[in-house]
């Protein structure tokens, strides 16, 4: 992903001196047959935009039907659907020229509003437990699985699973009260308290465990996943809930921007305004 973020950004820098030109300048410069939308470099950047918004709503099928699954595990799925939908906001401001008029402007908008609405929903993700293929575990396999992690610590550590549950409470945030404000608030506040817990855990465990320096790494490890896990259980229904309110936003804004987007790609096609034909 990153090979080809670093792509779109110099394709971007090496064409800013085009980008800043005005509309009548932009006729005269040597870049004008490449990147203007219809020109080479752009007419491609927006097929391969069109191509990832169309395959983003593969997503949602795979998650719906079962029959699917041999296409791949789902947590695949959505890092590749992440990957789009953090590409495609670059590939059309490379196919636009960057410059957003009229009912491109909106559909690029709308664009951008979902590709930072899909960052939200992957952080939501994120904190609800689930298996290693994606699919969401039930409060009890959770913590079985949690409990499971305490054991693997506590043998690690060579100390109790009790000494090991205690190190790791000052994590434990719940969230008080019902908003939404104040449940986003109590999984970003959980999130840096692991965050601190586990840098405390090191220099302990360093310090009055006889582990080598690999041990206390895996010993770590091991603690952030059960910290976690633990955080997933506990505030399941807060995030359950705002996932649910999540999808009632993403989803209008998605098919706006479908909507839109379709509109343009058969207005270009009809006109015959491409280098492909």
């Amino acid at each position: 992903m990153l090979a080809v973020l670093t792509l779109l950004v110099a394709v971007s820098l090496i064409g800013l001196p085009y980008y800043l030109l005005p509309a009548g300048a932009r006729l005269r410069s040597e870049f004008h047959p490449w990147l203007k939308p219809s020109g080479y470099i752009g007419q491609s950047a927006g097929i391969l935009a069109f191509a990832l918004f169309v395959f983003l709503w593969l997503y949602p099928l795979r998650k719906k039907f079962r029959a699917l699954a041999f296409t791949g595990a789902l947590n695949r799925w959505l890092d590749v659907h992440i990957f789009a939908g953090i590409v495609i906001p670059l590939l059309g401001a490379i196919h636009a020229s960057w410059d957003f008029d009229g009912l491109i402007g909106i559909g690029y908008f709308a664009m951008v509003v979902v590709s930072l609405s899909g960052m939200v929903g992957k952080y939501l993700y994120l904190h609800i437990p689930r298996s290693r293929s994606g699919l969401e575990l039930s409060l009890s396999e959770a913590q079985e699985r949690q409990q499971a992690l305490v054991l693997h610590l506590a043998k690690t550590l060579a100390i109790s699973p009790d000494a090991v549950k205690s190190a790791m409470d000052s994590a434990a945030i719940t969230p008080s009260g019902r908003s939404l404000p104040r449940a986003v608030l109590g999984l970003i506040s959980s999130d840096i308290a692991r965050w601190k817990v586990a840098r405390t855990l090191r220099r302990q465990w360093r310090k009055e465990c006889r582990l080598d320096k690999a041990s206390v790494n895996e010993a770590v490890r091991l603690a952030r996943r059960q910290m976690a896990l633990a955080q997933q259980v506990r505030m399941l229904n807060i995030t359950n809930r705002l996932f649910r309110y999540w999808h009632v936003a993403h989803r209008p804004v998605s098919i706006t921007a479908m909507v839109v987007i379709v509109i343009h790609v058969a207005v270009v096609v009809s006109l015959g305004v491409t280098w492909l034909w």
